[in-house]
């Protein structure tokens, strides 16, 4: 969703990216290459960006975790939470998805050892970010249009994950079947490139002078 976050950061809204782990171990990165390019990544969107201190490859769901991430909303107020689409074959990701739902409801709770005063965000967003080939069924999507090569940008600054010793049809394929999703969704509303997002419950519109034509 780096269109819809360089977009909303253009607005003027505040963004937040919350990285769950390092990212490491992976083959040909570090904990040293990923801080560099999420820094990149982060500075190319116009966005700040902190870790939460989980695990790589080992993110659990549990009282804790939920208690962490509550902590952090505590700490962030956000008014929308935009966190990976729950069907997934990446167990970081499920479990991600999973404490960061929960951890929505904890943040409100009284009489807790949550740090902070509580609150409680209104809204969910999921975006498409799974390792299933399977189709998103959106329930809605953004025109990033105006914003796709600055996302490019930002993708292009993993360099450890999506080019480094890769070789032939390896490298740099999944930015190119980020690509073909955003040009897919764009199609769907007749636009160059668009993000879908999914939610779960009701969405509500207070006009219609901004839907795509």
């Amino acid at each position: 969703m780096g269109g819809t976050i360089a977009l909303l950061a253009a607005q003027g809204h505040r963004v937040t990216l919350v990285d769950m782990t390092t990212g490491e171990p992976t083959p040909h990165g570090s904990e040293e290459t990923r801080a560099r390019e999420a820094a990149a990544a982060a500075k190319v969107l116009g966005v700040t960006r902190i870790n939460a201190g989980f695990k790589n490859r080992e993110v659990l769901y549990s009282l804790e975790a939920r208690h962490r991430m509550a902590g952090l909303y505590r700490q962030l107020r956000p008014e929308i939470l935009f966190m990976p689409y729950p069907h997934d074959a990446h167990p970081d990701h499920i479990a991600v998805t999973r404490i960061c739902e929960d951890a929505r409801f904890d943040g409100k709770l009284t009489k807790s050892a949550i740090p902070g005063e509580p609150y409680y965000c209104q809204r969910i967003l999921y975006y498409f970010c799974t390792h299933l080939r399977i189709s998103f069924p959106a329930t809605f999507c953004v025109d990033v249009s105006p914003y796709w090569q600055k996302k490019i940008e930002a993708v292009n600054c993993y360099q450890s994950q999506f080019y480094a010793g890769r070789t032939g049809a390896e490298q740099g394929a999944v930015v190119r079947y980020v690509t073909t999703i955003a040009e897919y969704l764009g199609g769907t509303i007749n636009r160059s490139h668009a993000e879908g997002f999914y939610a779960i419950e009701s969405l509500g519109l207070s006009s219609l002078d901004h839907l795509v034509r």
